[in-house]
């Protein structure tokens, strides 16, 4: 019997101990992540929006590809960007969030499919006389997020365009219309402007479409842009004088749209800000140098304005770069190379970099893209992230999901609460996100979500919302983007 008693004493006493053992092991693995502070803002109201249209010391530019000199030695242009919900009806806190998040669920949809088709275009008949083909965009409703406002022609004609990585072209819808969608600022006349010039079909200009049409009457090289949802616009390609906050750059290749048609935001068109040859950066690239780099402020914590700025002066000197990705089938969007995922300061070890491998023929890959709001992964590198997060962030009350997110924390009556760390691993540039960027309001009754969701595809999308109060640079010169953090002073 007291064998037996003693017996009893050794297991319990060994249970006792692996307890103690598998207790200390837990808090360790707890107190061992690294956490920071998430202050808890608010869904933001609209925005607001005060600019002046014009500076003094006006400088000019001119393309040296057509023999017109330059009068200016500034190698940088800077303007204010403000974000699209601005331009929005007044809507209420929870509507403009809802409308964002319909915006980005059509927009990732369309690039997707754009990243899935062969040779990046769909070869589609368009409806003007003598025209096949011409620039095909991705963009579902030519959805950018963030707009400036421009001087367009001479004397300059300020108007709101919206400005964005994922497509090349630049356009403006131009009277007179055949059908022009509402915007807020009178349709551009180019009969008023003394710097508009038609292109004709046979020049060098029009060739550089990738499938040029050509007006049988007037003889002029016509283009068009058709976006993911049936959008459209259509009309003749042209060259015209932009005005940057006084400085005015001439000979730009733009679309002057008659026919333009769909669900546009009430922005006058688009400047192209991708790796094509008809974008804007490309355009002007041997003027300022192939670099731009903005910087987006989260609306819910600053009052200080997003800014975008082209030429050497779009450097900073605190960015961690990572080199550009060529995709064969795809120059417009921009590549990167992600090799990890970090939660508390570990990696996620499901996550490695062939989940996000842009292959030989042009599929899967990251990109970084201003006009997505919520960063999308492949599903298995998801699943990994949001499962390391919701550990890390057990101690949070669990609230029920929202539209696409399906993590998401009950933190009514808190004023700031802690949660583990996230950074994204690029080849050479480890970026440590700020809480906010990836624990986001989404309602006014304290409901935050984590601020990434999962995709079938095989594309991976480096969003907005992640890319807040960094400068992200653009160095197309030497084939980098680099992040500089609290770059929006």
């Amino acid at each position: 019997m007291e064998g037996k008693t003693r017996n009893a004493s050794t297991l319990l006493l060994s249970f006792a101990c692996i307890f103690l053992s598998l207790s200390t092991t837990t808090t360790t693995l707890s107190t061992s992540l690294q956490f920071q502070t998430l202050t808890l803002n608010p869904l933001p109201n609209k925005p607001t929006i005060s600019w002046a249209d014009t500076e003094p010391g006006t400088q000019t530019f001119t393309d040296r590809t057509t023999s017109e000199p330059s009068s200016s030695a500034t190698t940088f242009l800077s303007v204010q960007l403000h974000h699209i919900d601005a331009l929005s009806s007044d809507k209420s806190s929870q509507d403009l969030f809802n409308s964002r998040l319909a915006r980005d669920a059509a927009r990732v949809k369309s690039l997707i499919s754009l990243a899935a088709t062969v040779g990046g275009r769909n070869l589609t008949r368009a409806r003007g006389p003598g025209f096949s083909s011409s620039v095909i965009s991705g963009l579902a409703q030519g959805s950018g997020e963030y707009f400036t406002r421009l001087g367009v022609g001479t004397p300059a004609r300020y108007v709101y365009m919206v400005l964005d990585t994922g497509s090349d072209i630049v356009w403006i819808q131009c009277a007179p219309c055949k059908k022009c969608y509402s915007q807020t600022d009178p349709v551009f006349d180019p009969t008023k402007s003394r710097s508009f010039a038609n292109i004709p079909c046979g020049s060098p200009l029009c060739r550089r479409l990738d499938f040029p049409g050509c007006s049988t009457k007037k003889q002029t090289c016509l283009y068009q842009v058709s976006y993911g949802d049936g959008s459209f616009t259509v009309g003749e390609f042209s060259t015209e004088t932009l005005t940057f906050r006084g400085t005015r750059v001439g000979r730009v290749l733009l679309g002057c749209g008659h026919d333009n048609e769909g669900l546009f935001v009430g922005a006058a068109g688009l400047l192209g800000l991708g790796r094509g040859r008809l974008s804007f950066p490309s355009q002007i690239g041997r003027r300022f140098s192939s670099k731009f780099s903005y910087c987006l402020v989260d609306r819910s914590a600053s009052s200080r304005p997003s800014s975008i700025v082209f030429g050497d002066s779009a450097i900073s000197r605190t960015a961690r770069f990572t080199p550009l990705l060529s995709n064969p089938k795809l120059d417009t969007f921009y590549y990167v190379e992600l090799l990890g995922i970090s939660v508390g300061g570990t990696r996620v070890s499901g996550i490695s970099a062939s989940l996000f491998k842009l292959d030989s023929t042009g599929n899967g890959g990251v990109i970084i893209d201003s006009g997505t709001s919520v960063t999308r992964l492949t599903r298995a590198a998801y699943v990994a992230l949001r499962d390391a997060l919701r550990v890390g962030a057990s101690n949070l009350k669990r609230a029920p999901e929202f539209s696409l997110f399906d993590t998401c924390f009950d933190l009514s009556g808190k004023t700031e609460v802690k949660v583990p760390t996230v950074a994204l691993h690029f080849r050479g540039a480890d970026v440590s996100l700020p809480a906010s960027n990836y624990l986001i309001p989404v309602d006014n009754s304290g409901s935050f979500c984590f601020a990434f969701a999962g995709t079938a595809s095989g594309l991976s999308i480096i969003g907005n919302i992640q890319q807040q109060g960094f400068r992200v640079v653009y160095d197309v010169a030497t084939s980098r983007v680099g992040f500089a953090p609290r770059g929006c002073a």
